[in-house]
């Protein structure tokens, strides 16, 4: 670890919080319907979007009928790009002719895409046409990561809220997110990437020759358009395989730092937009300090880690430095334009954001370098978290800490002025359970049948690490992975489309359900009694219940691989 790796992340840090509170109150204007600057040029396109599609903006739904609407609204989303991949070979903008892409990856693509986790079990370049790139993953970037933030926004209307039978509408909600929040930064930032070298055109893939006379193919097409919704969406979906390891994707190191800001961008700023809706902005910067607690122990451990590199290197007298650790730390399929301290950063935002990172994936990262991601995930992606995912996660989490601390004093639970009683607390129980129950269901599946067996490139614990860690991402719709599976198989594409699609609507619907069930209570007045939860033992307390669901609930799985990893790799039996 060096004093500019810590001057990195603590810049990064600075940046996301300023950007917070100026963010998070344009969005909160934006879902409250209040004129904002964008306003005079964008409102008269908001409404005809609503006489064309028959909708009307001031009629709400109640939360039955808004999850409903997101339900079918994914549903047709999915159906169609399954469509557009199986015809591609039939449609326009397919210059490198691919053909139509196979039954069971694009069932498992439509859905990876649909949910927001933009898993990819194939090589970009070689498989999608520019159609289907733009048409439908950049679309599908776009209304995916609009649906994540409209789902976000309705949990907090429940909160704020009283005695109200209806949460907003899930059209107008859609329509404003991707309108006046994605499409305006994501036009500006993807000209930003342009000017950076970022390509951005329609033309066939380039031939060239090399010094030794070989041809090489050389990838380009629309790839600025979809790698800035890529990163400020948190969806991932490269256009290319290697993600923002390619110099196309990510041509330096400032590109490199506004991606990564991208990433954080919309996750913290909604934290800024609970505050505001439920009208203390001091509760959004408690649920912003858990967030930024766990996202500084994961980077901490993940950059340590990494930088301390294998010790078996040291053992065998080479690659080590004066004090015996490995020389430059870990630097295996690191890029080596950002170095450890972006990879470390990468990984654990990375965790969020469903993104490739300036690594060859965590397969590369040391046993608990990669156990910082894989943990991570497990916990829901609420470390500001895929947009919207984040934040109604956290507040899941928030739901059983106040019951938690109910029980200590004896009283019914009070969040934001609402008692939480039985049917919040179950709904959220749910919600959180749902995500082992897939993971280590699915994972526990593909262990013991050889279809499963199959796929790990490492036999013992690092391919049990492999396997764990695609339905981990899977089912977090994070969309990152172990690299060392060959996931491209009828029995993955089914089983991880599968898990993608639990983690993704079994989750939402009773996070659905508690936001109608909270809007229709009264708010009761505070009282000497009432738990604080807008100051530092609401932030302890939340940390603390989080790590202790997350610790009871993967630490078998997590044991029978990173750990088992880390002691064996230390010992010199492994690696």
């Amino acid at each position: 670890m060096t004093f500019d790796g810590w001057i990195q992340i603590a810049l990064f840090g600075v940046v996301v919080v300023l950007i917070t509170k100026p963010f998070g109150s344009y969005m909160a204007r934006v879902f409250a319907g209040e004129c904002t600057l964008l306003s005079p040029v964008l409102g008269p396109i908001e409404r005809l979007f609503y006489r064309l599609s028959g909708v009307d903006e001031k009629a709400e739904q109640s939360w039955l009928v808004y999850a409903v609407a997101m339900l079918l609204f994914n549903l047709v989303g999915f159906l169609s790009l399954y469509a557009l991949m199986r015809l591609q070979a039939l449609l326009p903008f397919n210059p490198a002719g691919q053909p139509a892409v196979e039954e069971s990856l694009a069932f498992n693509t439509a859905l990876s895409f649909d949910t927001n986790t933009n898993w990819q079990s194939y090589v970009p370049e070689t498989t999608m046409s520019y159609l289907v790139q733009m048409a439908g993953l950049t679309v599908h970037n776009f209304v995916s990561a609009a649906t994540g933030i409209a789902l976000a926004i309705a949990l907090v209307r429940g909160f704020a809220r009283r005695s109200a039978k209806s949460i907003g509408n899930f059209w107008v909600d859609l329509t404003r997110c991707t309108l006046y929040v994605l499409l305006p930064l994501s036009i500006v930032v993807g000209l930003f990437f342009v000017w950076q070298g970022v390509p951005q055109n329609l033309g066939a893939y380039t031939e060239a020759t090399t010094l030794e006379g070989a041809k090489q193919v050389i990838a380009q097409g629309p790839v600025a358009s979809q790698e800035v919704i890529k990163m400020l969406g948190t969806n991932g979906g490269g256009f290319f395989n290697a993600n923002s390891a390619h110099p196309f994707e990510n041509p330096n190191a400032i590109t490199n730092f506004v991606q990564i800001v991208l990433i954080f961008s919309i996750g913290a700023a909604l934290t800024n937009v609970f505050g505001r809706m439920v009208g203390d902005q001091r509760q959004g910067w408690a649920v912003f300090s858990v967030m930024a607690i766990l996202f500084l122990m994961g980077t901490t451990t993940a950059y340590w880690a990494e930088a301390t590199g294998n010790p078996n290197f040291a053992r065998l007298g080479i690659d080590a430095n004066p004090s015996g650790l490995q020389a430059g730390g870990n630097m295996e399929g690191k890029e080596v334009r950002f170095g450890i301290v972006n990879s470390a950063l990468f990984a654990t935002v990375t965790t969020d954001a469903s993104c490739g990172a300036v690594n060859a994936m965590h397969d590369s990262f040391t046993p608990l370098g990669g156990l910082v991601p894989m943990f991570n995930i497990q916990l829901g992606e609420i470390i500001f978290g895929g947009v919207g995912a984040g934040l109604y996660g956290m507040l899941m989490f928030a739901i059983v800490s106040v019951f938690i601390a109910g029980l200590m004093v004896g009283r019914t639970p009070e969040y934001l002025g609402k008692k939480i009683e039985a049917k919040e607390v179950k709904m959220a129980l749910l919600a959180i359970l749902i995500l082992p129950l897939s993971i280590l269901g699915f994972s526990a599946i593909a262990t013991v049948i050889d279809a499963g067996l199959a796929g790990p490139a490492n036999a013992g614990p690092h391919g049990f690490s492999e396997i764990l860690y695609a339905y981990t991402s899977a089912t977090g719709n994070n969309g990152s992975a172990f690299a060392g599976l060959s996931a491209n198989t009828l029995f993955y594409n089914t089983t991880i489309g599968l898990a993608m699609f639990v983690g993704r609507f079994l989750m939402i619907v009773p996070m659905v359900a508690i936001a109608g069930s909270l809007a229709a209570k009264k708010i009761v007045p505070a009282s000497a009694g009432t738990f604080p939860t807008n100051g530092p033992l609401f932030v302890g307390l939340l940390v603390g219940v989080i790590l202790i669901v997350g610790g009871l609930t993967f630490f078998p799985a997590l044991a029978l691989g990173p750990l088992v990893e880390h002691f064996a790799m230390m010992a010199g039996t492994l690696y």
